[in-house]
């Protein structure tokens, strides 16, 4: 059975830190392409960031509006997925997921069940 839990979430003030994690189980996450969303309140749910499988070394792709504050990174070792977000803005107030796609296909194949973010101004 597949499982990615997100964790770190939680109350920051703006221009704060945090980093999220999602560590999966029943699948390797290098085998994967491995992407952050988020949703906000009355928002769509919105792309933050990918990473490429081993396959492609560690390939990043962000949001353009998100770029240089977000960072994401894969620790295989630990089969775990991490999103270090800085300067954090009320804006960025949302659930944030981990997803997980095999390359080549165009639905993302697993979800976890997401982690609240809340940055009060």
């Amino acid at each position: 059975q597949v499982q990615l839990v997100e964790s770190g979430g939680g109350l920051v003030q703006a221009g704060g830190s945090l980093r999220l994690a999602c560590t999966a189980s029943g699948l390797i996450i290098s085998d994967y392409v491995m992407n952050w969303f988020r949703q906000a309140p009355g928002k769509e749910r919105e792309f933050v960031a990918a990473i490429s499988g081993i396959w492609s070394g560690r390939d990043t792709y962000y949001s353009d509006s998100l770029k240089g504050r977000f960072t994401i990174s894969r620790d295989n070792a630990k089969n775990t997925l991490y999103l270090q977000m800085n300067s954090l803005r009320p804006e960025d107030t949302a659930v944030y997921y981990c997803a997980a796609k095999r390359p080549g296909d165009i639905n993302y194949n697993y979800w976890g069940q997401g982690t609240q973010v809340t940055v009060s101004s």
